[in-house]
């Protein structure tokens, strides 16, 4: 889809020292076989050559905008300020993570699903992480269902729904009419903009690889692979969205579940001894449920991980060192 007609995609991409990717995620952008998009490079004040780079690509391409920031911003509120430098005619707006890519198709499809239903609010896409696939939004071949559908789904049954930032497109008009398109006090920021939002409008996805991901310690992603965040945005999630979307005795049911798998994962991570700023991470975010993670209840759970270790020797065992169960 090309032309004078098609719709603009406004691509925003947040920098803030990723010199060893940005070429790569901005060639992916000039890859695109839909080409009538603009790229937005956010450049947050970066100490390293990543605002060169992306000005080298801009002199080459018109459709390249780079924007410096007046000061450093923590990255939720640099990812805000991207979103509101996107072109005002844009009809859809695609977050590209500095140090992720596009898959050439990306934008066509996306743009391609979204014009078939204009109640559709987002649309997603199988991504890669690393070696895995993520995203497994809806059963092949819906192409779209009622927001809420997908947000029960993924509250019933968790997974990899909506991804990162970088697997989603969204209609510019949803990113316009909030002030700060992600909460900027929320440990989930990404995830809670998509149940906010498809609460009233409908959810998208293209059964198709579109972007990748990394997963090395360098990447966006890292902190969030290292504390094993998705467990706890889970039971997040279902505290805050399951009485909307779930019925009362689901709601109870998929609290237990996730509670005692959450736990005991922490437990797990007692036997690890962890350092402070895994912990930091989970105490603050179950608080933010209004669930309090102290140093006693911290060595409550570690006794339990080591009891179920005496029991249950091989299995636990297993689960320490991360081997997948059979």
């Amino acid at each position: 889809m090309s032309g004078p007609r098609a719709p603009l995609v406004s691509v925003v991409t947040p920098v803030y020292n990723t010199e060893r990717y940005l070429a790569e995620a901005i060639e992916s952008v000039l890859a695109q076989t839909f080409r009538d998009w603009e790229l937005v490079v956010a450049d947050n004040r970066s100490t390293d050559r990543s605002r060169e780079i992306a000005e080298a690509y801009a002199r080459k391409d018109p459709r390249i905008r780079v924007v410096p920031a007046d000061l450093h911003l923590p990255q939720v509120p640099n990812y805000n300020r991207a979103l509101r430098l996107m072109h005002p005619g844009a009809r859809y707006c695609k977050v590209l993570q500095a140090d992720d890519w596009l898959f050439p198709e990306c934008l066509a499809r996306m743009v391609e699903i979204a014009e078939a239903d204009r109640e559709i609010g987002i649309v997603g896409g199988y991504t890669v992480i690393g070696p895995f696939l993520w995203c497994q939004g809806l059963p092949y071949p819906s192409r779209s269902v009622p927001g809420r559908d997908v947000c029960r789904r993924h509250l019933l049954h968790g997974g990899s729904v909506f991804g990162s930032p970088t697997s989603l497109m969204y209609r510019a008009d949803l990113v316009r009419a909030r002030e700060r398109f992600y909460s900027e006090t929320s440990y989930f920021e990404d995830s809670l903009v998509c149940y906010e939002l498809l609460a009233a409008c409908r959810y998208g996805f293209a059964h198709q690889v579109l972007s990748g991901a990394r997963t090395d310690p360098e990447a966006i992603s890292a902190p969030l692979i290292e504390h094993n965040a998705w467990l706890l945005h889970e039971l997040m999630l279902v505290h805050q969205f399951g009485a909307r979307d779930l019925t009362p005795e689901e709601c109870r049911t998929r609290r237990r579940t996730l509670s005692r798998r959450y736990f005991a994962f922490l437990g797990r991570a007692a036997l690890q001894r962890r350092g402070p700023d895994f912990w930091r991470y989970h105490r603050d975010g179950l608080a933010e449920i209004g669930i309090r993670l102290t140093g006693a209840r911290v060595v409550r759970l570690g006794l339990g991980a080591a009891f179920d270790l005496i029991l249950n020797p091989k299995s636990t065992v297993e689960r320490l060192l991360g081997v997948p169960p059979v």
